[in-house]
C-alpha cells in the first residue's frame, strides 16, 4: 500500500449523491474500544505503572504512535515505543482471539451495503496485522479496500486516510458517508470533505454542518445515509 495520497476519482454514481460509505472499526463496527485501553492498562500495571482513567480520552481513537508514546511520556515508563507497541498489539490480539463483539446494527448495516453493491472501504488507524484479525470476523467480503494505520505516514486526525479510501475507490469524498466513533476520526473525515456519521462510544460529540450523530448504527441504514447525502445537495 502506498504511503502517499494519489489524484481523486471523479466516481460514476448517478442514481444518488452518495458513491461510498467509509467505516472506522475500533468502537464503530467492533466493541473493541475497552480492550485498548484493558489492555493498556495490564501492560503499565506490569511495567509498576497505574494510569489514570482521565488519560483514556486522550488515546482513544488515535494512532497507535500517539497514544503509546502519551502513556510513556505521562508514566515515565522505562520502555520504547517500538517495545510498546509490540506488547499492546500482542495484548490486542489475545483479546479477539477470545471474544470480538460486534456493535449493535454493525452486521446488518455491512450486509445491506455488500447487497447493494455500494462501494465500502474500512478506514481504521490499528495496525494491518490487526487489521486481518478483525476482518475474519467482519468478513473481508464486505469491503473493497482497507487502509490500517500503519500503511499511512500520517493516519488520523489526519485526512490522508479518508483521501487514500476515496481514491482507491475511484470516488470523490464529498460524496462519501463516513462512520466513526471518535473526535479524532471525525476530525479526519471532516478535513478530507466527507459527510461523517459519528456514533460515539467513549466521549460525547456534538453534531454539526455535515456531521449527523446517533445513538447507535441501529439508526443507519443505506436509505438513511443516501437520504444525509441527498439533503446537502
Amino acid at each position: 500500500m502506498t504511503t502517499t495520497v494519489p489524484a481523486l476519482g471523479t466516481g460514476t454514481a448517478e442514481d444518488s449523491a452518495l458513491q461510498a460509505v467509509l467505516l472506522d472499526m475500533d468502537g464503530t463496527l467492533v466493541d473493541t474500544e475497552g480492550f485498548w485501553w484493558d489492555v493498556e492498562v495490564e501492560v503499565f500495571s506490569a511495567l509498576g505503572h497505574t494510569l489514570d482513567d482521565a488519560w483514556r480520552h486522550v488515546v482513544v481513537g488515535g494512532p497507535m504512535t500517539r497514544s503509546a508514546g502519551f502513556l510513556i511520556e505521562a508514566t515515565g515508563a522505562d520502555i520504547t515505543l517500538a517495545e510498546l507497541t509490540l506488547l499492546l498489539n500482542q495484548g490486542f490480539e489475545d483479546r479477539i482471539d477470545t471474544a470480538l463483539p460486534m456493535m449493535p446494527g454493525a452486521a446488518r448495516l455491512l450486509a445491506e451495503l455488500h447487497q447493494h453493491g455500494i462501494p465500502t472501504a474500512l478506514v481504521s488507524a490499528s495496525h494491518r496485522r490487526i487489521i486481518d484479525r478483525v476482518l475474519t470476523t467482519l468478513g473481508a467480503h464486505h469491503f473493497s479496500l482497507s487502509i490500517a494505520g500503519d500503511e499511512v505516514s500520517r493516519t488520523k486526525p489526519h485526512p490522508d486516510p479518508y483521501l487514500l479510501a476515496a481514491a482507491g475507490l475511484g470516488v470523490n469524498p464529498t460524496r462519501c458517508a463516513v462512520v466513526e466513533d471518535t473526535a479524532t476520526g471525525v476530525a479526519a473525515a471532516e478535513a478530507a470533505g466527507c459527510h461523517v456519521v459519528a456514533v460515539p462510544s467513549v466521549a460525547p460529540i456534538s453534531p454539526a454542518a455535515r456531521r449527523t450523530v446517533v445513538t447507535s448504527l441501529e439508526e443507519v441504514d443505506l436509505a438513511f445515509l443516501r437520504g444525509l447525502m441527498t439533503e446537502m445537495r
